[in-house]
């Protein structure tokens, strides 16, 4: 089976550890995947500020890079949810590309839900001796139904102490450009995902959309809360041998 990792920008551009992760996860779990060079944005920003013509031609070109894989993993739920729920709406039918995005969303998995699917999963062994909360992104629970496995890889995890969060489904306030158009409401939003975080006594909080971290460290180190922010990817990659 040929695997594409679609990295996203954020990863690619900001937290490339998080993309080197998730491919030692999926090596360790028997997938070989592969980075497409070629791939940039899913188109989202675009999407979402109502430039649908710029969001389309992305979108294109994203299919068109994707379409000869089996499976697309993806270490973001927003961008997962991207490509696999707007793009058919995205380049409608009479598109030259609707066949393809089609093709390609039935085939696009978020991270912890490809993982959580594979007949190797039992095996993979990692260590993190921490208690740790988790943030569940909009876009994975609301529009891709992925709730329970993270969870599920998490509670596997030597060492790890999984204690959850109060009103676990609180968005973390960053929403892309929201964050910028409407920086109060999202610092505001922010501040209180941070209250519960730290009400948990967690060591860290886990996550498995990238740009959600990114908001939350924000905010932890500004109010200098010690609390380490990871994406699960390098939880479930950490070598369980290491000291």
């Amino acid at each position: 089976m040929r695997i594409a990792l679609f990295a996203t920008c954020v990863v690619d551009q900001v937290l490339p550890d998080i993309g080197l992760a998730a491919l030692t996860v999926l090596h360790r779990i028997g997938c070989s995947a592969e980075f497409p060079a070629a791939q940039t944005c899913c188109g989202q920003p675009f999407y979402n500020a109502g430039h649908r013509g710029e969001a389309a031609k992305l979108a294109r070109a994203t299919v068109k890079i994707l379409d000869d894989f089996d499976a697309v993993v993806v270490p973001s739920g927003s961008c997962a949810a991207m490509i696999r729920v707007h793009y058919a709406d995205l380049l409608p039918t009479g598109d030259p590309s609707h066949d393809a995005a089609r093709s390609v969303a039935a085939k696009t998995f978020e991270f912890s839900e490809f993982v959580s699917q594979q007949p190797r999963a039992a095996e993979l062994t990692s260590a993190c001796a921490a208690r740790v909360t988790m943030h569940d992104g909009c876009h994975s629970l609301r529009e891709l139904g992925v709730r329970d496995q993270p969870r599920r890889l998490l509670r596997k995890v030597e060492g790890c102490e999984l204690v959850e969060l109060d009103d676990r489904q609180a968005c973390c306030g960053f929403g892309g450009s929201f964050s910028v158009s409407f920086d109060r409401i999202s610092a505001s939003m922010g501040n209180a995902k941070v209250d519960a975080i730290a009400a948990t006594g967690a060591e860290a909080v886990v996550s498995c959309d990238p740009s959600c971290l990114l908001q939350i460290k924000g905010i932890l180190d500004r109010r200098g809360l010690d609390v380490e922010v990871l994406h699960l990817a390098q939880v479930l990659a950490a070598d369980p041998g290491a000291p």
